[in-house]
This record gives structure tokens, sequence and C-alpha cells, in this order.
């Protein structure tokens, strides 16, 4: 039997027509078949992503065309009136929503994700449970987190129609994707990290903040950003907890409209169409600026 030389110098004997064909009985139909399946396959995957890419840019170019010609200066005024319609107290509504949502949120998020990954029996019915709970609560919709802070921050503690009952009722609304995103990031981090970690002596808890947190900040950041989406895009909550006064809240107290509440009741008073696609316009860039802001971000943390 003739030999085959392989790629270190030793010789491997080739395999018998008879082999072979005992191996693949039908081997040329075979490979024929597998090489049309993939090409089948790579041409869905293609398809697929080219359709996503084209409705992604359909919905920006449509926006951006409706919109950046009805951007126009009163619309950037100071206060709201009914002439200009402005969306800056929105937009100052959406950046103090945003942050005290987040504030509240993400330490919640990340150290209940750290009980769950080091500190927990892995596998044990109390992780199973507190999984389950946390996905279940992400499919749950906006409207139903409305209600029950308007149930319980705006009439039972009090609190009224506010812009802390929104920032409560969405940072409850995120906690579940904040945590879940976590805690996928901190099992991607490979055990011989915190074994190696304590290998030199250090504790648990200095292995966790000095070891594991920064190789899943990426992950973690990614979540965040998740939440940052929801946040700024949330109506129904909002309606419900914080109202939908044009004004710059004088307190955490004072009721709020944020920008996807404000663009919402434009168009739905059928008035201001114009100036709708212009809070769009405004909506969508400030969504790609926390996104891109993020991922750099992401991406320094990930060189380190």
């Amino acid at each position: 039997m003739p030999d085959t030389i392989a790629n270190n110098g030793t010789a491997v004997p080739d395999m018998s027509r008879a082999a072979a064909k005992a191996i693949y009985p039908n081997g040329g139909r075979n490979r024929t078949a597998a090489r049309v399946q993939a090409a089948l396959l790579r041409g869905l995957v293609g398809l697929a992503a080219a359709l996503t890419a084209a409705v992604l840019l359909f919905l920006i170019g449509y926006i951006l065309v409706n919109g950046i010609p009805n951007l126009k200066p009163s619309l950037f005024a100071w206060e709201y009136n009914s002439e200009n319609v402005s969306l800056m107290p929105a937009l100052i509504n959406t950046l103090l929503m945003t942050a005290f949502s987040l504030v509240i949120a993400t330490p919640l998020g990340i150290f209940a994700a750290i009980w769950l990954v080091e500190y927990a029996h892995r596998g044990s019915k109390l992780v199973r449970l507190v999984r389950l709970t946390t996905e279940t609560l992400q499919g749950i919709p906006s409207i139903v987190y409305g209600l029950f802070g308007m149930l319980f921050f705006v009439t039972q503690l009090h609190w009224g129609y506010s812009l802390i009952s929104g920032a409560f009722t969405l940072a409850i609304m995120v906690l579940p994707v904040i945590m879940r995103t976590t805690e996928e990031a901190l099992i991607a981090v490979p055990d011989s990290y915190r074994e190696g970690s304590f290998g030199l002596g250090a504790g648990k808890l200095r292995t966790v903040f000095t070891i594991v947190l920064p190789s899943a900040m990426p992950g973690i950041l990614s979540g965040v950003i998740l939440a940052t989406g929801r946040i700024v895009g949330e109506t129904a909550a909002l309606i419900y907890t914080a109202s939908s006064m044009p004004q710059i809240p004088k307190s955490i107290l004072s009721s709020t409209r944020t920008l996807a509440v404000h663009m919402y009741l434009l168009s739905n008073e059928g008035l201001y169409i114009n100036e709708t696609y212009g809070t769009a316009v405004v909506l969508l860039v400030l969504v790609l600026a926390i996104n891109c802001l993020s991922g750099f971000i992401a991406g320094k943390l990930a060189k380190k």
C-alpha cells in the first residue's frame, strides 16, 4: 500500500479504495449533496443578514429624510408651549430618567449576578428559581410594570406622578436584563482566572472585584446598553408613573415627560406631525450616541 508523507515527516498509509468505499459507500454523491446544502445554508444566512440590514437602513433613512428638514431652533427652546412644542424639556427629562434608573438598577443587577455565579451553590433550587423568575420578568409587557408603579409608587407611597416614580418603575423593569447579561458575562470568565488568583493568596472578594469583574466588564456594559435603550424608548410605563408634563422637573417629585412620551403625544394629537419627525431624529441620535459611548468604554476596558 503506498504511503503519504505527513507534515511531520512520518509515513502515513493511504486508505485503500475498498476501505474508503466501505466507509463512504456513496462518497461522491454525499460530498456533492453536502456542498449544495452548505451553499444553500450560506445563501439563507446571507439573505437574512441582507434583509435585516435593509430594514434597519430603511428605518434610519426614513426617519432622517423626514425628520432633518423639520429640525428648527424653536424645537430646542428652553420652555415648552403650544406654538414651539419644544423637545428640550423632554430631552433633559430623558437624560435624568435614564441616569436615575441606571443608578438604581445597575448595582442591584450586578451584585445579584455576582451572588448567583460566585457565592450561591451552582445548580441549587434557589438559583434555578431566581433565574426562572428573572427570565419571566424579562417577558412581562411594560404596561404591567406601569400599572404596578402607579399602584405602588404613585398611590401607596404617595410619590405622585413624578420623576422618582418613573425612575424606580423603569429600574425594576430593566433589572432582569442587567442581571441576566451580567450573569452570563461572569460565567464566561474562565475558572483558571479564579484559580490563579486563589493560588496567589487572594481571597474570594478580592478575586471577584479585581479579576472576575474587570474581565466580564464588556459583557456587563452590553447589558447596560440594552437597559439604556429600553429606558430611552419606554412610553407606557412612564405615562402611568411620571405622567406627561412638558417641563423641566424642579425636584424628583415633579411630573415629567421623556422624549418617547413627547413623540407619542405629538403624533397622537395629529397636529404636530412634522415636529414628531424632528423629535424622532433627536431620539435616534441620542440612542446612537449612548451606544457609541458605551461601546467605546467597553473597548477600552477589554484592551486593559
